[in-house]
């Protein structure tokens, strides 16, 4: 019988609370597969999926492998813990190259020992594959032999890696500030990765942005999203905040301000949907509003936490990551999001706090949030395979 062996990681150093995590990380896996058939057990530190259409296998694994706390994936054949049935089994692996048998022997009623057995099954193989050839220390290809307690065996010649991390859940709620660009998305891949469930929020100024740049953000949280699970996503007109700002402050702060009614903003949202963060994709130094002085000036006027996952990254890095999530090609889209509209050509990159705040002093600072909020709009976004 074919299987899907599920093996988590981070979880097994948890103690008396195990379970949540596993409780946690089983929803989420049953979410992710919505819509397939297949039934799910949990066996002594892994999950095993069985009675599944074989022609859906690809496309299970490639939902799996983003789901965060699964480690690894492996395709594998179930038999009964018989030496007898095993070889024979292993008599049907066809393979070339330089191969590795791996015996991990749960089962310790099992008769014969793991290294033991592993040659057995390497000669047996070798009979059958006359292009292949033992190599313990480089193989091409490691068989996996794995005699669980529960009286199968479960042989598998492919262990794909997952996303691994935490399950979506079990770390509270973050809002998200998903602008657009490279970073965020980014951001709040790691986020849900240490087991934070998502809310994205997005500033737009439409008529100064095109719906294009709407549309742009809604697939980039349908891109996150098959890591993080359904997403609520928010979207807040910013418009006559920065017409106000462009006709009543000193240009060179506009952005330092910007910021600042945007986190009163996230703050207020965070308070309604139950975050206890606000996340952003911040990274020291990339621009004039993410200095250590901008960002300061930034977090005075919240008494949230502002996780900022990204603040030590290098640019290239943050690209990678952002290629590897399938995001990349989605947030370079030309097309404008609210932190171009009346763009200083000096933005102060060291705003001291005291004029930050007198240039402040010149708006309606409340009024501007409560007219901002009340265009609050949220969608539901979900996975898309």
């Amino acid at each position: 019988m074919k299987v899907i062996l599920l093996r988590y990681g981070e979880i097994h150093l948890k103690g008396n609370n195990r379970r949540f995590f596993e409780n946690a990380l089983l929803k989420n896996i049953k979410s992710t597969l919505n819509g397939e058939t297949f039934k799910l057990q949990h066996i002594s530190g892994r999950y095993l999926i069985t009675d599944y259409d074989e022609k859906r296998e690809y496309a299970i694994i490639q939902k799996l492998v983003c789901v965060f706390g699964l480690h690894s994936i492996s395709p594998a054949v179930v038999v009964e813990n018989e030496p007898e049935l095993i070889l024979a089994e292993c008599k049907k692996i066809s393979v070339t190259g330089k191969f590795r048998v791996t015996t991990r022997r749960a089962s310790k009623i099992f008769p014969i020992k793991s290294m033991q057995f592993s040659a057995m099954a390497g000669e047996v193989i070798l009979d059958n594959c006359p292009n292949a050839v033992v190599d313990l220390h480089e193989p091409d290809t490691v068989i996996n032999i794995d005699i669980r307690e529960n009286g199968y065996t479960y042989i598998s010649t492919q262990t794909i890696p997952c996303a691994g991390g935490m399950p979506v859940g079990t770390a509270g709620k973050g809002l998200l500030l998903l602008s657009g660009g490279i970073d965020s998305p980014v951001a709040g891949y790691f986020m849900a990765k240490r087991g934070m469930t998502i809310h994205a929020l997005h500033f737009h100024s439409f008529p100064y942005t095109s719906e294009l740049a709407k549309q742009k953000v809604i697939t980039l949280a349908k891109l996150l999203s098959k890591y993080t699970g359904a997403i609520k996503l928010s979207f807040v007109s910013f418009t006559q905040v920065q017409e106000a700002i462009n006709r009543n402050c000193d240009r060179d702060y506009m952005i330092t301000i910007m910021r600042r009614i945007m986190m009163r903003i996230s703050e207020r949202l965070s308070k309604d949907v139950g975050a206890g963060a606000i996340i952003t994709g911040e990274s020291l130094g990339q621009v004039a509003s993410q200095t250590l002085e901008s960002i300061t000036s930034t977090s005075a006027v919240t008494s949230m936490p502002i996780f900022r996952p990204l603040i030590g990254f290098d640019k290239l890095d943050i690209i990678d990551i952002a290629r590897k999530i399938g995001t990349m090609e989605t947030s370079i889209l030309p097309y404008e999001d609210c932190c171009t509209v009346f763009l200083p050509k000096n933005p102060v990159t060291k705003p001291r706090l005291d004029r930050v705040e007198r240039e402040e002093s010149k708006l309606d600072i409340d009024k501007l949030v409560n007219d901002a909020y009340d265009t609050l709009e949220t969608i539901d976004i979900s996975p898309e395979y």
